[in-house]
């Protein structure tokens, strides 16, 4: 897992701020979120909603570049993959950015017509990289880089806009399964920004916060997931 340095937190500060003033960003401690993991959360981040949002998005776009660039190397890349379907816009506008092909991944095959996973044209030994809005615990990324392989391509990297950072076992997930995770932006910056600017109220800051030290607890006492 790629440690965070000087320029990625200031890159995760603006991104936070984003975030927030795009309001995708939501506390809602007293009727928690059940995210698609499983987990139940008092806060919800939706990074489908920044695709309203040209100047957002464009922002978002020049970080990801400059960071895929830093930490994974464009000599290293033949190939940007998005995950369907959250994953697609903002490979897409990597891709372009970068000059590279892009394709995307299949939650699981069609069922007619060439039974894709994979859309688009990749070549057997290609380095790819996958690209998704957010990661939780990981799990969703593993599935896609596996059909990304098993199609003969070479796939140990994966970037991500905005990263939980607090479910314990993730980070060991990716890396056990090969995988180098960059990204801009997590809860530490969100809320770093949101108490700067008191973007919320201090009592729905703070019960963010207990759920941040400890997300399975939280989850489990409010009917949620409570294992990784």
């Amino acid at each position: 897992m790629n440690s965070r340095n000087i320029r990625q937190t200031k890159a995760g500060k603006t991104i936070a701020k984003v975030l927030l003033d795009t309001k995708a960003v939501n506390f809602r401690p007293e009727n928690p979120y059940k995210l698609t993991a499983g987990w139940h959360s008092p806060v919800y981040i939706d990074c489908r909603w920044l695709i309203s949002f040209p100047w957002a998005r464009r922002v978002i776009t020049l970080l990801a570049s400059e960071e895929i660039e830093e930490n994974v190397g464009i000599n290293n890349l033949d190939c940007i993959a998005g995950g369907e379907t959250a994953g697609i816009p903002y490979a897409s506008w990597i891709s372009d950015t970068l000059d590279k092909p892009m394709i995307y991944v299949r939650k699981k095959p069609k069922g007619f017509g060439r039974m894709a996973q994979i859309e688009g044209q990749l070549e057997e030994d290609s380095r790819v990289i996958l690209i998704e809005d957010l990661a939780t615990d990981g799990g969703s990324k593993i599935s896609f880089i596996n059909a990304i392989r098993e199609a003969g391509a070479i796939c140990n990297e994966t970037f991500v806009v905005f990263f939980y950072g607090v479910f314990q076992g993730s980070d060991k997930l990716l890396k056990d399964a090969g995988i180098n995770l960059t990204y801009l932006c997590s809860w530490a910056d969100v809320i770093s920004v949101a108490e700067e600017k008191e973007y919320f109220d201090k009592n729905k800051v703070q019960e963010v916060k207990n759920f941040l030290e400890n997300p399975i607890e939280w989850s489990k006492v409010n009917g949620g997931r409570d294992k990784i």
